[in-house]
């Protein structure tokens, strides 16, 4: 627990100007709430999408990042003028109100649940309220930069759900399966997002679940957001310009340099190899001509095919390498290769990952022979309608009395939203989503709240390390 943190003005991705950290209609909104509206009490939920259960996680970076700095005079007067030119209102009077009393500290209060819990859809995850009457619009206000959770969430989800597809294969499959588990599914993703802070912000939301990362930013704010001094981990590998680079009459003059650099006892490296013809550098390159040296070496080959049918390439890969360099037969029944591994980076999603492990099961082979990198698919190919995100207002407090609000569109009940002051409490093997008190926002049955402050009044409440969310994640899986 961190009373009183700051943000580090070095601290990456800050924002600018929170001023401006909204959508324009928002500015206008002081001036339409009932007269002596006190407070305003909204929540965030996942409405259902693509997976029934989400990952929470990301909420402390936001907060750094987006909230951590006091609002300053330079922020109201560039916001004023940009505003006034943009067309919209400016709440001039609520602003410097707010720098005056607060210091350009926002009076908000932040419930959320831990970060790493498994949360169903349709519960809720995250709370805000104003904490001071006189700012009963700020609740809505800072809805857009909050909402912007559903972008790690999101991918720590699709990350987790990849997860347990291949947590399962390596338990049925494989010796040692909580060892090798964290190294499976590796973060391809950098130079697919749209910008660092995705990377960061997403790099980061699948450490939550893996140790592999070839996403450097996510490394980097996993050191400055999450307290964490090394979040991922990864290996020497090759890519086609390097080994093209070398002409294709010298192919094998590049594979052995790989292994000259790379080789060393208990080392792991991973070369591409299907920049010609793959089944060919796996037959007679690899397989033949620098078979000794790779079992010689006392280091891993990875082997990256890189084209094709993933499904077919694969298991035909694995069965040449099981030729040339042999395999063992484990615990379990099933094949593991000697000196040499795969990973198959190229059209790899949660789908395609099924299916490939089905297949080398199938052909006798344990999961251990594999690993996944995955890039577009895990950091990209989403958005906010992939979980349902949503943000509403549930209750507004006029003249010191609760209301219930919420909206039933007749055209469409999936955007019926909660009503009331609401709280997450434990029910069964999950949650639910319950009725809370005016004050302490507790569950009026007596039940402890799950979604605790982590946020009030410009300070951070609860400050956790990477390490301490993987460790939920793992206490939250049930046992296959």
């Amino acid at each position: 627990m961190t009373r009183g943190w700051r943000a580090d003005p070095g601290a990456p991705f800050r924002m600018i100007n929170p001023v401006l950290n909204t959508d324009s209609y928002k500015t206008s909104h002081f001036l339409q709430y009932p007269p002596d509206t006190r407070r305003v009490f909204a929540y965030a939920e996942s409405r259902g999408g693509a997976y029934d259960q989400a990952v929470f996680f990301g909420l402390q970076a936001i907060l750094k990042q987006e909230f951590g700095r006091p609002i300053t005079r330079r922020d109201v007067d560039e916001a004023q003028d940009v505003l006034r030119d943009h067309g919209v209102p400016f709440n001039a009077h609520g602003w410097n109100q707010l720098l005056q009393r607060h210091e350009g500290r926002l009076p908000i209060e932040i419930r959320a649940v831990p970060e790493g819990t498994i949360v169903p859809e349709h519960e809720a995850m995250m709370t805000v309220v104003n904490t001071d009457p006189d700012f009963p619009w700020l609740t809505s206000y800072v809805e857009t930069a909050l909402l912007r959770i559903w972008y790690p969430v999101t991918v720590a989800t699709i990350s987790w759900h990849v997860r347990q597809r291949l947590r399962a294969a390596l338990e049925a499959t494989a010796d040692d399966p909580a060892a090798e588990l964290p190294f499976k599914l590796h973060d391809f993703g950098a130079r697919g997002v749209s910008s660092e802070a995705s990377a960061a912000l997403g790099g980061m939301a699948h450490l939550v679940n893996f140790k592999g990362t070839d996403t450097l930013s996510a490394i980097v704010a996993a050191r400055r957001l999450y307290n964490e001094p090394m979040a991922g981990f990864s290996i020497p590998a090759a890519e086609h310009s390097t080994i093209t680079s070398w002409g294709r009459t010298h192919e094998v003059d590049a594979y052995a340099n790989m292994i000259a650099q790379f080789g060393k006892p208990g080392a792991v490296y991973a070369v591409v190899s299907d920049s010609y013809d793959l089944y060919n550098a796996v037959d007679h390159l690899w397989g033949e001509q620098l078979r000794q040296r790779v079992v010689d070496s006392g280091a891993t080959l990875v082997v990256r095919p890189d084209s094709g049918d993933p499904v077919t390439v694969v298991a035909k890969t694995m069965a040449l390498l099981a030729e040339r360099f042999g395999s063992e037969t484990n615990g379990k029944g099933y094949r593991v290769l000697k000196n040499v591994r795969i990973i198959q980076g190229d059209g790899v999603n949660p789908t395609s990952i099924g299916a490939i492990l089905d297949r080398i099961i199938a052909d006798g082979f344990s999961a251990s022979n594999i690993a996944f990198g995955m890039g577009g698919a895990l950091l990209q190919r989403l958005d906010r309608d992939t979980l349902g995100f949503a943000y509403k207002t549930s209750a507004v407090d006029v003249g010191g009395a609760w209301r219930d609000v919420f909206k039933d569109p007749a055209t469409d009940s999936a955007k019926r939203s909660k009503r009331g002051l609401l709280g997450l409490v434990a029910a069964g093997a999950g949650y639910a989503t319950v009725p809370v008190d005016g004050e302490r926002f507790e569950p009026l049955d007596g039940q402890r709240n799950l979604l605790r402050p982590v946020w009030r009044d410009g300070q951070l409440l609860v400050d956790e390390s990477l390490t301490q969310i993987r460790h939920r994640i793992v206490a939250n899986e049930a046992p296959h």
